[in-house]
Order: structure tokens, then C-alpha cells, then sequence
């Protein structure tokens, strides 16, 4: 069993019943519905333990405030948002044409690392695990080249290695606190955190910072 792939020795375990579930220590009491959801609507087993990408950290545990740039809900939700705050970094300005077509090519970008390249693929072991419990590689490969793919963890923690970009997705403190007018946001995933800092590969990257509704749908925070 130890020479099986990393995705199948976990899926042994849960059919077994012997995987074992780390308890991660947050300061948010409760966590909605996870909101790193596929096109089919089904949840990715959440946490065992937490990826390399998406590690938790003491930045996560603090109410923060920010514009919310709204995001086209086409589907590419997303990677709109990811391709908008990437250029806002970089002091640019996308128009809806430009961003949707930069939108598309990101996706596609997972596709050839994600399904057309085993060697790449290795590389992206967490994100693959997650894939691969929900669904089977051959369906994922299919959904993914559709323009109203749903992106969700796995896709961030491609696009944070792939991009070099630190990623951080928050939800309105509002839908932790049960209602009510909370104006603040809750950071409760980050990913490429490593390059938030200069390393001899390059300078420190400012982070994207996605907000998820709550409703299938990621907008910007600036």
C-alpha cells in the first residue's frame, strides 16, 4: 500500500474508516459551508491537516476591512477576480474583454499542468488529492475546458505556485456572525504565502485578496 500515490492512500484510509483528521486551532469559532466548491456542487473533504499552499497562519485570525470590487458571476468568477487583482497590482486596468480573456487563460493554464503533463502534475500533489476525492481526473479534465468552470481550492493552490502570488480569501464578518451589519472580512485561506517575501527567484509579491460570498461567488478586495 505505501507504493500507491498519495491520493489513493488517502482514499483507502476514508473508506476504511482510519484516516485520521487533524483538529486545526482557529480563533473563528465556526466556519460556514467550505466555500472551495466544484461546478457539481458537492464538497472537497475539507482538512487533513492543512497543504502546504493553504497553510494557516496568526494573519488568519483578525477581522480586516476592504473595498469590494465586484466580479462579473459568469462562471469565471474566479479567475476574474484573481487576473483584476493581479493587474491592480501592478497599477494596470483591465477592460471586461481583456479580463475575461485573461480569466479563460488561466484556466487553461490548470488544464495543461493539471491534465496534460504527469511530470507537472507531481508538483501539485494537494491540489490533485482534492481533485481526485471528489471526482475522477478524466471528469475533471473535461469540466475544466468549459468557460463556466467553478475555480475552488484546488485552483487556487495551482494558480498561487503557478503565478508565484499569495492568495488570501475572506468572507464577510456578517455571514460568520450569524447576520446583522458587519462591514468587516473574515480572512479564513491563504496560499503562496512564501511569496510574500523576496527570495533569490524574485521580489515580494503583494497578495490578492478574494472575498467569498457565501452564494458560489468570489469578488475583489482592495
Amino acid at each position: 500500500m505505501e507504493d500507491k500515490p498519495l491520493n489513493e492512500r488517502l482514499l483507502d484510509q476514508l473508506r476504511r474508516g482510519t484516516a485520521q483528521f487533524e483538529l486545526v486551532s482557529h480563533s473563528i469559532s465556526s466556519i460556514p459551508a467550505s466555500p472551495f466548491l466544484s461546478g457539481s456542487g458537492s464538497r472537497f473533504f475539507a482538512r487533513i491537516g492543512w497543504p502546504s499552499g493553504g497553510a494557516a497562519s496568526p494573519a488568519l485570525r483578525k477581522v480586516e476591512s476592504f473595498s469590494v470590487q465586484k466580479i462579473t458571476g459568469d462562471g469565471r468568477c474566479m479567475f476574474r477576480a484573481l487576473v483584476r487583482g493581479m493587474a491592480m497590482n501592478k497599477g494596470m486596468s483591465l477592460g471586461p474583454r481583456e479580463e475575461r480573456d485573461d480569466a479563460d487563460e488561466l484556466r487553461m493554464a490548470i488544464k495543461e499542468v493539471i491534465c496534460e503533463s504527469e511530470e507537472e502534475r507531481r508538483q501539485h500533489e494537494g491540489a490533485l488529492v482534492a481533485i481526485t476525492v471528489e471526482e475522477s481526473l478524466k471528469r475533471y479534465c473535461q469540466r475544466i475546458t468549459r468557460s463556466d468552470f467553478w475555480g475552488g481550492e484546488s485552483e487556487l493552490l495551482v494558480l498561487s505556485k503557478l503565478c508565484r502570488q499569495p492568495i488570501i480569501v475572506y468572507i464577510p464578518e456578517h455571514e460568520h456572525a450569524g447576520g446583522g451589519r458587519s462591514a468587516g472580512f473574515i480572512p479564513i485561506a491563504e496560499y503562496g504565502s512564501e511569496f510574500s517575501k523576496a527570495s533569490r527567484k524574485g521580489k515580494p509579491r503583494k497578495a490578492v485578496r478574494l472575498l467569498y460570498s457565501g452564494k458560489n461567488h468570489y469578488d475583489l478586495l482592495t
